[in-house]
């Protein structure tokens, strides 16, 4: 790999972390509909598990404008990236550990894994696909060390 190959991973790399950290602050900022979705291409994916899944940036923006009827704060700390650069496209793997409350009022801790797909368009990157895997969700009050995740609501 020549001078110039490294040089443009390692920039390619800080690109995607910028993303992520744009995607965060978006989220932190009352799940901002706008700004995340335009973090996505036409046809990017957001799948959340149990928060939804949305096909297509409109899908986002609408998902996310939706967002405080299931969570009334939070904070994201993405952390541990594990970034891999092939040309245009790109994956990637995150650690998420956050603090929210529902809208309902409940204190959680949330932790979470990302499995990403980035591709530059127009010399931008943006995400394709985007999977939140819940690894827990724990009452505050009992912590992930009693409850990793709250029981089912009874149908």
């Amino acid at each position: 790999m020549t001078l110039e190959e490294r040089i443009q991973r390692l920039e390619d790399i800080q690109d995607i972390k910028t993303l992520k950290h744009h995607y965060s602050d978006f989220c932190d900022r009352d799940y901002d509909p706008i700004g995340i979705s335009e973090l996505f291409t036409e046809d990017g994916v957001w799948d959340g598990g149990a928060f939804g899944r949305h096909e297509g940036r409109q899908a986002i923006h609408d998902g996310f404008a939706a967002a405080s009827d299931q969570v009334a704060f939070a904070i994201h700390h993405a952390t541990n990236p594990i970034i891999e650069v092939d040309g245009d496209s790109a994956t990637g793997q995150w650690f998420l550990w956050q603090p929210m409350v529902t809208a309902d009022g409940q204190a959680m801790w949330m932790g979470a894994r990302y499995n990403e797909i980035y591709v530059r368009v127009e010399g931008k990157w943006m995400f394709k696909e985007l999977v939140l895997d819940i690894r827990m969700m724990s009452p505050y009050e009992h912590g992930f060390g009693k409850m990793r995740f709250p029981p089912a609501p009874a149908e």
